[in-house]
């Protein structure tokens, strides 16, 4: 690989350097600055007076986001694995929309595509790997999800007996017409969200509620507590953010040379 790429990778993928983490800040404030404008089209009151600026604003960000897609594709050995990607797609399909404006006419489809370009909110999650704690939390998470899913079904379970007693004791002009909305009304009410749009009227139809309520603030602490667990346990892992110029693996230990899923020599400046 040439001197040049091989800079140009360490600056892209990569944040260890300070060039690197440069790119990284700047990328992020850019995203966030798109996805910014593309929230302001979409209120009218502003639209009506700053459309043209909020155009210009789209295609310089579209411009910059295009020159980094081309850039990535060039500082990797196997382009078509980039660009076939889960990121290398939603680098793509974040710019497209304002190319296709040229050739897709009508007002009806231009809107559809200008959805399309929310996804560049996606491209944060790219900065994901490059913090630590995220690596911590996501073990934690896939640690625990089995725990969560057993919790998560016996609530199911919960809400359909209560969801159903209340239906038998409630009368209908109380709101509770069906089991399935007397199940709705129990998520609602266990979650302590409580929209309000039902609620019991009987004095023993109020107690099951209380108590339902009162369960509430518990069963909201359990998953908590599963991945604050889960998460405890978990070490830091003594990683980088080298990524691998050729299967584009990252995370690799720190001082690697070779990466552990191709086996390629990392940052290869020969």
């Amino acid at each position: 690989m040439k001197k040049w790429k091989h800079r140009l990778h360490e600056i892209i993928f990569e944040a260890d350097t300070p060039a690197g983490k440069l790119f990284d800040v700047l990328l992020l404030i850019t995203i966030l600055l798109s996805v910014l404008f593309v929230a302001f089209e979409s209120v009218n009151s502003i639209d009506e007076i700053y459309h043209n600026y909020l155009n210009w604003a789209e295609w310089i960000i579209t411009i910059l986001f295009s020159v980094e897609y081309i850039l990535r594709i060039i500082s990797v050995r196997k382009p078509l694995k980039y660009i076939f990607s889960f990121y290398g797609i939603i680098d793509l399909l974040s710019i497209l929309p304002m190319y296709l404006s040229f050739i897709i006419t009508g007002t009806n489809s231009l809107l559809s595509l200008k959805t399309l370009r929310l996804l560049r909110v996606f491209r944060i999650l790219k900065l994901s790997r490059y913090i630590n704690e995220s690596n911590i939390l996501f073990k934690a998470l896939n640690a625990s999800k089995i725990k969560i899913l057993v919790f998560i079904f016996s609530i199911l379970i919960l809400c359909i007996i209560f969801g159903t007693l209340m239906y038998l004791i409630e009368d209908e002009s109380s709101g509770f017409t069906s089991i399935p909305r007397s199940i709705y009304w129990c998520i609602v009410t266990l979650t302590t969200v409580g929209y309000g749009d039902i609620a019991p009227q009987s004095p023993l139809g109020q107690f099951l509620a209380s108590m339902i309520m009162i369960m509430g603030y518990g069963i909201i602490a359990v998953p908590t507590g599963i991945v604050t667990s889960e998460m405890s346990k978990q070490k830091p892992f003594d990683t980088n953010t080298q990524v691998c110029p050729n299967c584009l693996n990252s995370s690799h230990k720190e001082g690697a040379i070779f990466c552990h899923y191709c086996g390629k020599t990392l940052n290869n400046v020969n």
